[in-house]
């Protein structure tokens, strides 16, 4: 974040002999995890999945978008015990297998959606959104009104294939009467959407560069590089935005990665890569983690400048913000 959420000395938020809570456990009721888009990236909620699983977090609602919508879909199904199954998916999957060539169902889609098909129905998951172990909704985009569609019922494929339909890459999916698409064109981290389904805290899973501070530097002159940097830019101000919003109101967790080197979006081959390192990085994030009310509590960003804090390294949220142990 900018200098809007700059640290602050914790005598400005409250009182200094205020004790603050320490954990997920410290979190308001009902805390939603949130899993936001990424594609292939999406392997990186798998490690952070990991991190929360092993510290026995249980959600009390999971919204995602796109990718986010099927891992958030497979945790809301087995909130016990999800991360290892997903850990051998993805370090299993390949480009083929999701992103079929060949086999072009019309001239709305570079691809067909039955790779996407074949895993959601070797996931587990029941036929219905309402047999879930644990509340969940996949966020989506009206093609028509550019709105966003919150599916909390009915049945759970098409509102996964909705979800995850990349406008132009996979095929739009008509469901309840509308074209849906993507929910990461509208919500890419789907906070505002747990705001709406009532959570009182959050657990935000964001992956890729788009959810991290950038580098201050020009893109090459080619038009590949400076369409990038934008697309980019555009994602990371949508991001940023919503977690202010959502922030101003309730705590607000997002759970750092610890990832540099980011693969395309086409490659798998990263995936264990991406896994152990979210891991360990949401891990010790947790392990330090203080919650003393409404706030941004992160670990992605560098802390602020020693003038703007207490300077010694200790987690200090104050003015609902948290640095990393």
């Amino acid at each position: 974040m900018t200098g809007d959420n700059a640290m602050r000395s914790p005598s400005s938020s409250r009182p200094p002999e205020e004790p603050m809570s320490t954990g997920l456990h410290a979190l308001p009721r009902p805390v939603a995890a949130v899993v936001g888009a990424g594609g292939v990236l999406g392997a990186a909620h798998v490690g952070v999945g990991h991190a929360l699983e092993e510290r026995g977090f249980v959600p009390d609602l999971i919204v995602g978008s796109s990718v986010g919508a099927l891992v958030g879909a497979v945790a809301a199904a087995h909130p016990d015990g999800s991360a290892p199954w997903l850990d051998r998916v993805w370090t299993q999957l390949r480009r083929r297998e999701v992103f079929p060539l060949g086999y072009l169902p019309s001239r709305a889609s570079i691809f067909t959606d039955r790779g996407l098909r074949r895993l959601i129905a070797r996931s587990g998951l029941p036929s219905r959104m309402e047999e879930l172990a644990v509340p969940f909704t996949a966020v989506a985009m009206d093609l028509v009104t550019g709105a966003p569609a919150l599916l909390d019922h009915g049945d759970l494929e098409s509102a996964l294939l909705a979800s995850a339909a990349v406008p132009g890459v996979l095929p739009p999916v008509d469901r309840g009467g509308r074209t849906l698409v993507d929910g990461g064109v509208i919500a890419y981290v789907p906070v505002l959407a747990a705001r709406q389904a009532g959570a009182a805290s959050m657990v935000v899973l964001s992956t890729g560069p788009q959810g991290s501070p950038l580098p201050a530097t020009v893109p090459r002159r080619r038009a590949g590089a400076i369409a990038g940097r934008a697309g980019l830019l555009l994602i990371r101000h949508q991001i940023e935005r919503d977690l202010h919003e959502v922030s101003q109101h309730i705590p607000t967790v997002v759970l750092p990665t610890g990832i540099d080197a980011w693969p395309s979006p086409w490659d798998f081959g990263h995936s264990q890569r991406l896994i152990s390192t979210a891991s360990r990085t949401a891990g010790r994030f947790l392990d330090g983690l203080h919650i003393s009310g409404p706030g941004l509590y992160r670990g992605d960003h560098p802390p602020p400048a020693a003038a703007d804090g207490p300077g010694d390294g200790s987690t200090s949220p104050v003015s609902g913000v948290a640095r990393l142990v």
